[in-house]
């Protein structure tokens, strides 16, 4: 499969996205032998839980299965969010992962630096990162053009309030991220889902 193929399919997938309010992120095919792999990343404010992606991987199979653009090999369709790792390349992706520890590299006065800091709010092209250091907050405004690479990185201290606070959070989503990971189910991280043909 092409370059081409791949293109196409995003033709055929971006309409039913964005009426169901999605971001098309990317298209990975993959042709493992006997079989086909089609990841489709999405995203969308708010993120998206299993039961979302499931519903939507199950509209996006039936439009793929409604054009002849896959020929009559079966290939299995995936439908995920962007995982950690993941380069923010678009104001959208620090604007959806406020609040988020990220590693940021990026130029300051002509010289590569780096910090690891959680993304607090956007503003146009600048975003505004809070780096708890010896329990103090100190904030660094950063321009998004002198960002050379970013990406979430997994988190393994769960934020204060007052950080999180600092990341331009509501209350409600700063009690969401401080509850124990096992207190409800649908506050849980975006999930993948998987649609076999």
């Amino acid at each position: 499969m092409s370059g081409v193929k791949t293109e196409a399919i995003g033709h055929v997938v971006e309409p039913v996205l964005a009426a169901a309010g999605y971001d098309l992120e990317e298209i990975v095919v993959l042709t493992p032998p006997g079989r086909r792999d089609i990841r489709v990343v999405v995203d969308r404010d708010g993120g998206a839980h299993l039961d979302a992606l499931a519903d939507l991987s199950r509209e996006l199979d039936a439009a793929l299965e409604a054009t002849d653009l896959m020929g009559e090999q079966p290939y299995d369709l995936e439908v995920t969010t962007p995982g950690i790792g993941r380069p923010l390349t678009l104001p959208r992706h620090w604007r959806r992962n406020q609040g988020r520890s990220a590693k940021i590299e990026y130029t300051d006065d002509g010289k590569s630096t780096s910090v690891v800091a959680r993304i607090g709010s956007l503003d146009g092209d600048a975003v505004t990162l809070v780096k708890a250091d010896k329990g103090r907050l100190r904030t660094i405004e950063l321009n998004l053009d002198d960002v050379q690479r970013a990406v979430v990185e997994v988190d393994f201290r769960r934020p204060g309030e007052a950080e999180l606070r600092a990341c331009g959070l509501d209350d409600d989503e700063i009690a969401r991220r401080r509850a124990p990971a096992d207190a409800d189910p649908a506050d849980t991280d975006p999930a993948d889902t998987d649609s076999d043909n």
